[in-house]
C-alpha cells in the first residue's frame, strides 16, 4: 500500500543542495534545485553510485563516478554511460515538511 512518508523539512535542504535518506528500505535523494523539489532513487543506473554525492546543474544531477547525468524531473538518463532512467517519486509539502509517496 502506498502512502506519503515524511522525508525532511524544508530547512534541511537549501537551494542547490541534496540530501540522502532511506525511506521504507528505499535509498532516495531529495534535491532542492532553485526552490523546486525532486525525489529520485539515490543510485546511478550505471553502477549504483550514490547520486546524492554527485553534482547538480540546471535541471540534472550528474554521477561523480563516471559522469552519467539524469533529468531531475523525469529521471531520464541524459548521458552515457547510463542508459536506464532513475525511478522518481512524487512528493508534496505539508507545512514545512517534505513528504514522499512510497
Amino acid at each position: 500500500m502506498q502512502g506519503f512518508v515524511k522525508a525532511a523539512s524544508l530547512k534541511e535542504i537549501l537551494p542547490g543542495k541534496c540530501k540522502a535518506l532511506e525511506l521504507n528500505g528505499l535509498k532516495i535523494v531529495l534535491v532542492n534545485q532553485g526552490g523546486s523539489l525532486y525525489a529520485l532513487e539515490d543510485a546511478c543506473t550505471h553502477l549504483g553510485a550514490p547520486l546524492s554525492q554527485g553534482f547538480l546543474s540546471k535541471d540534472c544531477i550528474t554521477c561523480e563516478w563516471h559522469g552519467a547525468s539524469f533529468d531531475l524531473r523525469t529521471g531520464e538518463a541524459l548521458s552515457a554511460p547510463a542508459r536506464e532512467p532513475l525511478r522518481t517519486f512524487e512528493l508534496r509539502l505539508s507545512g514545512d515538511d517534505i513528504e514522499v509517496l512510497i
